[in-house]
């Protein structure tokens, strides 16, 4: 998906809502065990209950693969009936993927032409060779680790050079000129307050794909505050648990949309 098409989503919907599919046959309501394809009856659910807030879908491939065979086949369908029913939905496989060569290669060729996502998650560590595959193509995105918002981020991210920049920041800097705001989003953890409005700065034009809002701690309104870029959204919110698992019931469906329009009423003010 091109970045103005993303963009007039966005517009239309006045949301930047991304609906984190981690689908985990240990969570989902009891009752969907029973059906042939349970990963797919869920996410199925979900979407049509969702779709009317959501501008975007975030299936954490982890958990497809953990099923075996049989996950990658709900997968698949789940990217299908998204593609049939509600065509203008930006897709994103988080993937987390991050090798070079043919094999980054191989990686691309299955998300994006395989199950046909827009854009898959990676971690830069290898280098531009490990990200390249994935810029190549038109209306394609890697969406780049930044700065995440797990507490492990301090480790490594945050190490500072005797330049005084973070790692996080050379990182970003580097990965920036490898691609093109059309082409290249970060991952940049909501957990990250204080260093929101700065990187913010530093890529003023770059989509940021935001994580850790409402289960990890984050604050919707201090994190649109910091990075919403007005009249184009310029960042995706994810909510996985918040949303998805906000009822065990029959009435999970039910409790998801309701979950995503209170978040989709708190970005409105947005725009």
């Amino acid at each position: 998906m091109e970045r103005t098409n993303l963009i007039k989503i966005i517009q239309k919907k006045r949301s930047v809502l991304c609906v984190g599919l981690d689908t985990d046959l240990t969570k989902i309501p009891k009752h969907l065990l029973a059906d042939d394809d349970p990963m797919f009856a869920f996410n199925k659910s979900i979407i049509d209950a969702t779709e009317p807030y959501a501008v975007a879908y975030k299936p954490n491939i982890a958990f497809y693969e953990a099923e075996g065979e049989s996950g990658w086949k709900s997968l698949k369908k789940t990217v299908n009936y998204i593609r049939d029913n509600y065509p203008d939905v930006f897709l994103i496989a988080d993937a987390k993927r991050g090798d070079i060569g043919n094999t980054a290669e191989r990686y691309a060729h299955t998300f994006f032409n395989l199950y046909d996502f827009d854009a898959v998650t990676l971690s830069p560590y290898m280098g531009h060779d490990s990200i390249s595959p994935f810029v190549k193509n038109a209306g394609k995105w890697a969406i780049v680790l930044g700065l995440t918002s797990n507490k492990g981020a301090q480790d490594i991210q945050m190490l500072e050079s005797d330049q005084g920049d973070k790692v996080y920041q050379k990182v970003m800097k580097s990965v920036a000129s490898w691609g093109s705001p059309e082409s290249i989003m970060f991952v940049v953890g909501a957990t990250n307050e204080a260093q929101l409005a700065g990187i913010r700065d530093s890529f003023p034009e770059h989509f940021f794909l935001i994580p850790g809002v409402g289960a990890q701690g984050g604050d919707l309104n201090t994190v649109l505050k910091n990075t919403f870029i007005r009249n184009e959204g310029g960042v995706l919110i994810n909510s996985s648990r918040g949303i998805i698992y906000a009822s065990s019931g029959r009435d999970f469906a039910g409790a998801a949309a309701e979950n995503a329009k209170e978040m989709v009423e708190d970005m409105t003010k947005f725009f």
